[in-house]
Order: C-alpha cells, then sequence, then structure tokens
C-alpha cells in the first residue's frame, strides 16, 4: 500500500469534515498522536509508517469512507447519509414526527464515527432544552424496542413520543406510578410534564448543533 497517498486521502477528508489529526486518532482508537506519527514515519523512509490494514480501517470508519478508498483510492469517497424523521419538540408540541416515508425524508451526512445503520435523525423544534440542545440541532438515536420504554434510558436525555403521538425530547425520569414517567426540561423557563404515558423513548446517541448539519 502506498502510505503516503492513504496519508493524503485522510488529510482530505478529514479537513472536509473539520476533524483535527489528533480527535480523529482517538476517535479511531488509537493514542492522540497515532496518525501524526504516522505520518512522521512515512516522512522518514518507512513504507508502511508503523500503520496496518486494521488501523486504517478503523480510520476509514471514522471518516466514514470505505476502506478501498482509503487504500486504494477506489470508489467513492463521499459519506453515507442518514434520513431524517421529522421533528421533535424541546417545548414545542409536535405532532408524530415521523413525518416521512421511511427513507423517503430528507437526508443528512452521517457523523464521523457513527455507524448509519439502524440510526434515526430528528430535527430539535422549541427551545425548552436550551442551552444544550436548539431549534434546529439533529439528535441520533436507535430504538432496541419498537414500542418500549427500557429502563435504561430513565435519567437520560431521550427522543420519546407519548401516547397521543406527540414526540419529545426531555430528561425522562420515573413517574409516581408504573407506566408513567416525567418529562423534564433542561431550560429552567422550560415546561415539564408530569406522569405522561409514553409509547417509547431512546436515548440520544448523539447531538449534532445546526452549524454542522449538512443536509443532502
Amino acid at each position: 500500500m502506498d502510505m503516503g497517498e492513504i496519508l493524503a486521502r485522510i488529510t482530505e477528508r478529514r479537513e472536509s469534515l473539520k476533524l483535527s489529526e489528533q480527535a480523529l486518532a482517538v476517535q479511531s482508537g488509537m493514542s492522540k498522536d497515532g496518525i501524526r506519527n504516522w505520518r512522521r514515519r512515512h516522512e522518514a523512509g518507512d513504507e508502511n509508517a508503523g500503520a496496518n490494514v486494521s488501523s486504517i480501517s478503523k480510520v476509514a470508519t471514522t471518516l466514514g469512507v470505505s476502506e478501498l478508498w482509503l487504500l486504494h483510492g477506489i470508489g467513492e469517497s463521499s459519506h453515507p447519509s442518514i434520513s431524517i424523521a421529522g421533528k421533535v419538540g424541546a417545548g414545542a408540541q409536535v405532532p408524530v414526527f415521523d413525518a416521512y416515508e421511511k427513507g423517503g425524508g430528507p437526508q443528512v451526512e452521517c457523523p464521523p464515527g457513527l455507524s448509519p445503520h439502524g440510526i434515526v435523525a430528528v430535527e430539535v423544534e422549541g427551545d425548552s432544552m436550551e442551552p444544550v440542545y436548539s431549534a434546529g440541532d439533529l439528535l441520533f438515536y436507535s430504538r432496541n424496542g419498537h414500542d418500549s420504554v427500557p429502563s435504561d434510558v430513565i435519567g437520560y436525555r431521550c427522543v420519546c413520543e407519548d401516547v397521543d403521538g406527540m414526540g419529545w425530547v426531555k430528561q425522562v425520569k420515573a413517574g409516581d406510578e408504573p407506566g408513567l414517567f416525567h418529562l423534564i426540561s433542561l431550560n429552567p423557563t422550560g415546561a415539564n410534564m408530569w406522569n405522561m404515558r409514553l409509547k417509547w423513548a431512546a436515548r440520544v446517541r448523539l447531538h449534532w448543533p445546526v452549524e454542522f448539519v449538512r443536509k443532502k
């Protein structure tokens, strides 16, 4: 493998994602100087710079490109995409946020380091989760059960749907009776919701501020 060309493709993709060399290395399971060391060893004449296919594969995953493209420049370097399912309310009342047919909504580039498989993106509407989540931000989550509120979501920020079909992003806490839940706003001026019945809730896996969102 031509390490010089691999490093050039890493730089090309990394800069397009506005990702630092240190951040890329850490997210790929290396030390913060991992990729910098590859570059130094390559410049010193080490043909493979101490890299192996396994570590390069992890870098490809973090960058959201194929291993084949990173190793050989073959195929497309485009980032995989995720469909936006609709909106969730952070104070605003947003009905049935699965607003698009499956796969039919707007597309957004999959964030670096996040697999696009089984992941759903939704857009925040309202301000009750300010300053953590703002209107227009995207939240990424995955649902283990189609209609369930698993115990491991309690106490965490979640995307959830109530029994009336409204979508919310709130911190979920146990309610006063089994099957009831409190939905808590992070903004002190936001309205909390007490003893709500939920169809399902899923922990937010990743938050992407609106200024980083690249819709397709």
